[in-house]
């Protein structure tokens, strides 16, 4: 029979035997000894926690983040263990640390915040189609049904971790479009303002105010604004003077300017358009 034996767990190299210095620790105060202990201890299993790290390598995450997060969780388990409850340290640590990098991924790691729940979906439907593309062996992407029966979930919730498949990462609106060879990028494709609304908007807005005026004022804005005639030659048309017309263009204008402000009259005018 093997050394290993049945249910024999596999040492790794970067596993020390640092069982001395843990019950050591414990034994310790806070202060300067015990905190140059701690590092020291941390440094002897930061292997390990990166081991744990290049696990979740091919998630769309940087390495480097990841060991990082790692050791954070690393640094909390060797800070609580307690050699005095029994137990090795790596038996400790390694869930301490796996759960240090699952939370990162829950809270951290989406670009767009989705419930809990819906990341959970998310990896399990990844993981089922990873493993149905393992499995039988073709490039042709399983249906929904398919990943539905593999993994014994509803089809509804099979589409919804799809969609969350797509929200893990954000696209920039720079980016270019897949398959476009002149630049053509996800902002090309966004609507703009169409400013000839407020045109429109401006004009039902100040039709009701034009046809409250003195048909000689409506008049006179006609030839004014619609004929492009000049002051003078209004004034000569209606056989009054300059000032007169000038006077009469700007009372009218003020007089509409007011109405169009007037809430009651902007309320009167959006029910008159429907």
């Amino acid at each position: 029979m093997s050394a290993m034996g049945t249910g024999a767990r596999r040492r790794h190299d970067d596993t020390p035997d640092t069982t001395a210095d843990f019950e050591r620790l414990a034994a310790l105060s806070k202060g300067p000894e015990r905190d140059a202990l701690a590092e020291r201890l941390v440094g002897a299993w930061l292997p390990m926690a990166h081991r744990l790290a290049r696990r979740y390598r091919n998630r769309g995450e940087n390495l480097e983040d990841l060991e990082q997060v790692a050791a954070l969780g690393l640094v909390k388990a060797v800070d609580r263990y307690d050699p005095g409850r029994g137990g090795a340290f790596q038996a400790y640590a390694i869930p301490t640390i796996v759960g240090e990098l699952k939370r990162y991924f829950r809270d951290c790691a989406w670009d767009l915040h989705v419930p809990r729940r819906v990341q959970e979906l998310r990896n399990r439907v990844r993981a089922t189609i990873q493993y149905l593309a393992a499995t039988e062996g073709t490039d042709r992407s399983p249906t929904v049904a398919q990943v539905a029966r593999a993994a014994d979930m509803a089809e509804e919730d099979v589409l919804t971790g799809m969609e969350a498949i797509d929200s893990f990462r954000s696209l920039s609106l720079d980016a270019e479009l897949a398959g476009a060879d002149d630049g053509y990028s996800l902002a090309d494709t966004l609507g703009r303002p169409e400013t000839r609304y407020d045109t429109v908007i401006a004009r039902e807005s100040v039709k009701p105010c034009l046809n409250r005026l003195p048909e000689r004022e409506q008049h006179i804005l006609y030839l004014r604004f619609f004929q492009d005639m000049t002051q003078a030659g209004i004034a000569e048309e209606l056989g009054i003077s300059q000032m007169h017309v000038s006077r009469l263009i700007s009372r009218s204008c003020a007089r509409i300017r007011a109405q169009v402000d007037s809430p009651v009259e902007r309320l009167q005018s959006v029910s008159a358009s429907r």
